[in-house]
């Protein structure tokens, strides 16, 4: 595939709508038995098994949450040599998310700025998609959130109600307290919240064992923000580890802007891409060091091929995964790190 002729042509389009049309694309893709299997033997990638959080992944680099919110392309995705891909952010009901536009190429940094707000057609019809047959070996991660409307003080509902409809649907789950564009949402990493939403998740996961003896064990991660200081990061760490979580994922994206070219620099919302790298291998290499290796880490932000893949996983990441690199260097992306890694 000729990738840099088909992103000229993507780039020409609204960063939203170009983001849909190659979505349905992966989405068709998959839903058609030829047309999955084609995409298996172009992208096919070495495998490279990994346990992690109880679970064995075919291979360490896997899609983060926030590519298919609605799990509408998550079986053509699969094709494409990810060992995970994680779906969402799914809220408990439909919400339209912020408004247009709200996605910015950085093209000059290798980056995106988006400010979407969680958009989405809701849990139940998420659930629906991710009860379809999948790959064998396939991990599916489904990254979870509350919708914008719900106080802050009720936010452990709506992710009571999400962990309860996924606890038999998503190899595991993934709690988003760090997105920067659901207002308030990352004061659920402050001490004393983030104890009290993980006391009320810790508990109803082993109820739902308890009622439900035939599920397997149901990995909790948490998703971080790079924008922690280093007193704040300890106070996370020591609550996930209190209350028994299975690992995180470090970093959702950033409000800094230091050093960028781009004309769209100035936009509110989340940064991600290359400028991100640096501060997520980072907050992962500080989460290693001050969990002595007890807690798995997911890195993400910035890893744009094989290189950055191998420096976040020496920083200490068990996984890693990809979003906006695979916009800037296409679907070949996941097969390039593999190689690159298996040298």
């Amino acid at each position: 595939m000729n990738y840099p002729f088909f992103r000229s042509l993507l780039f020409r389009l609204d960063p939203e709508r170009a983001h849909g049309l190659t979505l349905n694309m992966i989405r068709l893709a998959g839903a058609l038995p030829p047309l999955r299997e084609i995409l298996r033997r172009w992208f096919s990638a070495p495998a490279l098994p990994v346990q992690a959080f109880g679970l064995t992944f075919a291979n360490p680099v896997g899609l983060a949450g926030g590519y298919d919110k609605d799990g509408l392309g998550w079986r053509g995705l699969a094709c494409l040599g990810f060992g995970h891909v994680e779906v969402g952010t799914v809220t408990p009901l439909p919400q339209p998310g912020n408004p247009k536009p709200r996605i910015f190429r950085l093209v000059e940094d290798q980056a995106l700025i988006n400010r979407m707000g969680f958009p989405g057609r809701g849990a139940e019809f998420v659930a629906r998609q991710l009860r379809r047959p999948r790959p064998a070996g396939f991990v599916l991660g489904v990254n979870l959130g509350k919708n914008k409307d719900t106080p802050l003080e009720e936010a452990a509902y709506d992710y009571l109600k999400l962990v309860r409809m996924f606890s038999d649907v998503g190899d595991y789950l993934a709690i988003n307290v760090s997105s920067p564009n659901t207002p308030g949402l990352r004061r659920l990493q402050a001490s004393q919240e983030l104890e009290k939403l993980l006391s009320v998740l810790a508990q109803e996961r082993r109820e739902l064992l308890e009622r439900r003896s035939h599920l397997k064990p149901l990995p909790l991660l948490i998703k971080l923000a790079p924008d922690l200081s280093s007193e704040e990061l300890d106070d996370v760490l020591r609550a996930i580890l209190d209350y028994g979580m299975d690992g995180v994922i470090a970093t959702n994206t950033t409000l800094q802007r230091e050093g960028l070219r781009s004309p769209h620099s100035k936009e509110t919302g989340g940064l991600s891409g290359a400028p991100l790298f640096e501060r997520s291998r980072e907050v992962v290499q500080q989460i290693y060091q001050r969990t002595q290796g007890r807690l798995p880490i997911i890195g993400a932000g910035g890893i744009l091929n094989a290189v950055r893949a191998r420096q976040m996983l020496d920083a200490g990441a068990t996984l890693v995964q990809v979003y906006t690199g695979l916009i800037y260097q296409g679907p070949g992306l996941v097969w390039q790190i593999l190689t690159g890694l298996q040298k």
